[in-house]
């Protein structure tokens, strides 16, 4: 099956309902428009010779189009974060071959170049082009990983995982009516991709939010009459410092349709859900675990599981069609709509189609998984393996820590020195010997970091995952332009 099936299905079930945009009338495309308008974009990349798509702009409902359209026409579909320095964009767009860029954003790039305005025009006036003989097996979207502690891959997604994941996520056309999500994470993220085809294939609406702000976020929530949406950390902390400032009343007045908030991509600390369970009692909450190389959600963790406080620190249940296998503590998992596949590396998978997440974990006695950190960040101290997410949860319980971000830094004598550096909470103030001896007790010594250092904020990206490899190289150029670390933030005693 092909992306573009899956649209085929919905319009000819749903296909004057509302696909994409407002629900105001004369606004936003129908089921039977998004197929047409894909269509003739299918058409334009065809009469162009476009090999490569790239999408470098912001959420837009010309999106769908463009992703559909290369659905038709057989053209991989590559998004693009446009905040990326000048040089790397240019660096990754130059990847790909017979190129046309949509964007409207001024870019250094030897390609031709399409506004998204242009390119709704374009779909909106043209006639379809001759349906291609796109298969399961060919490529339907080229995915940048995040970069969070090395150099961005580029992940192969083909058809087949797409359709995979969302035919077992959702059923065709089950959205009501008045169902409406609101997407708000970046179009470059896996997320954003795989919503799009699973709400369209659910038959549920799509309002798109350009950038994010707290304030934008809620009036559409209550304008757009929005049932359903999905958000990254960050933002979910910053909605709910929103609400935290108006009455309750107020709070549930803007946020009576919402029955459903997915959250992914990092882990959200137990502070801010509690706060965000409290401030939204009327509202599912789903925590969605996956990576780009599982074509999005691979385990859930429902709204029931998410009242349950011996549940709620897992990731849930894994999802049907694929399944976990824990080896040496680390998650491998496999399934049809699990690629593994990097382009011009192959596929990671193992001869039995088992992919190795790098994400340490465990399944319980009830079949919840839970994540521990990434195997790549597993500090090695004398020998012992420290995983940076059990420091950083020990820290985060202190008052007046609002953000904390645990390496590993070279060591002569130990291997790896514990290093953790602390954004205080807002007026608080830290002393590193201070915060060292209230962690004791809960770490033991072993695990007490060895240097603990302030930053005003920590290197996230837009998707809320914290960029490790920048913390570690900003902590060793600091400490290297000091010649003497301070005794303030040393350890004394070490066993």
């Amino acid at each position: 099956m092909t992306l573009l099936l899956l649209l085929e299905m919905v319009a000819s079930l749903l296909g004057d309902r509302r696909a994409v945009g407002s629900q105001e009338p004369g606004d936003g495309l129908s089921y039977a428009e998004l197929l047409s308008r894909a269509g003739a974009g299918a058409a334009l990349l065809q009469e162009r010779g476009v090999r490569h798509l790239a999408y470098v702009g912001a959420n837009d409902t010309a999106l769908p189009v463009a992703l559909f359209a290369c659905a038709w026409a057989g053209v991989p579909f590559v998004p693009l974060s446009y905040r990326l320095a000048p040089a790397q964009l240019r660096d990754l767009l130059h990847r790909h071959p017979d190129l046309l860029v949509l964007t409207d954003h001024a870019l250094d790039v030897d390609a031709p170049v399409m506004s998204l305005r242009d390119w709704e025009t374009a779909c909106a006036g043209g006639s379809a082009g001759p349906l291609s003989t796109t298969s399961p097996d060919d490529v339907a979207a080229l995915l940048y990983t995040s970069g969070t502690t090395a150099s961005p891959k580029v992940v192969v997604l083909r058809h087949r995982h797409l359709t995979s994941y969302v035919i077992g996520s959702v059923e065709l056309g089950s959205a009501g009516e008045d169902d409406a999500t609101l997407v708000s994470v970046p179009p470059y993220h896996v997320a954003g991709l795989a919503g799009v085809a699973s709400n369209v294939y659910a038959g549920r609406r799509l309002v798109y939010l350009p950038s994010f702000d707290a304030d934008r976020w809620l009036r559409t929530v209550a304008v757009e009459g929005i049932t359903h949406a999905m958000v990254v950390p960050t933002m979910l902390a910053r909605i709910v410092d929103r609400l935290s400032e108006v009455s309750p009343q107020a709070a549930a007045t803007a946020t009576a349709t919402l029955r459903s908030l997915a959250y992914g991509g990092a882990k959200v600390p137990d502070r801010v859900l509690d706060r965000a369970l409290a401030a939204l009692p009327h509202t599912g909450f789903i925590n969605a675990y996956g990576l780009t190389e599982t074509s999005s959600t691979i385990a859930l963790l429902g709204p029931e599981d998410h009242r349950s406080p011996t549940r709620r620190g897992s990731v849930g249940r894994v999802v049907p069609g694929v399944e976990v296998d824990i080896r040496a503590g680390e998650i491998w998992v496999r399934g049809e709509q699990v690629s593994g596949e990097y382009l011009g590396d192959g596929a990671a998978n193992d001869r039995d189609g088992w992919f190795p997440t790098r994400d340490r974990g465990h399944v319980d006695a009830d079949g919840y998984l839970w994540v521990e950190g990434r195997a790549d960040d597993t500090i090695i101290r004398g020998g012992e393996n420290v995983a940076p997410a059990e420091i950083e949860a020990a820290l985060l319980a202190h008052p007046a820590v609002r953000e904390v971000a645990v390496v590993g830094l070279p060591d002569d004598e130990w291997g790896q020195r514990i290093a953790a550096v602390v954004v205080p909470a807002q007026g608080a103030a830290l002393d590193p010997d201070d915060l060292r001896a209230w962690a004791r007790p809960v770490l033991r010594s072993a695990k007490t970091p060895d240097v603990v250092v302030f930053r005003s904020v920590l290197p996230y990206t837009e998707t809320g995952k914290l960029l490790r490899r920048l913390v570690l190289a900003d902590l060793q150029s600091s400490l290297a332009a000091d010649a003497e670390v301070s005794p303030t933030t040393e350890a004394a005693g070490r066993p």
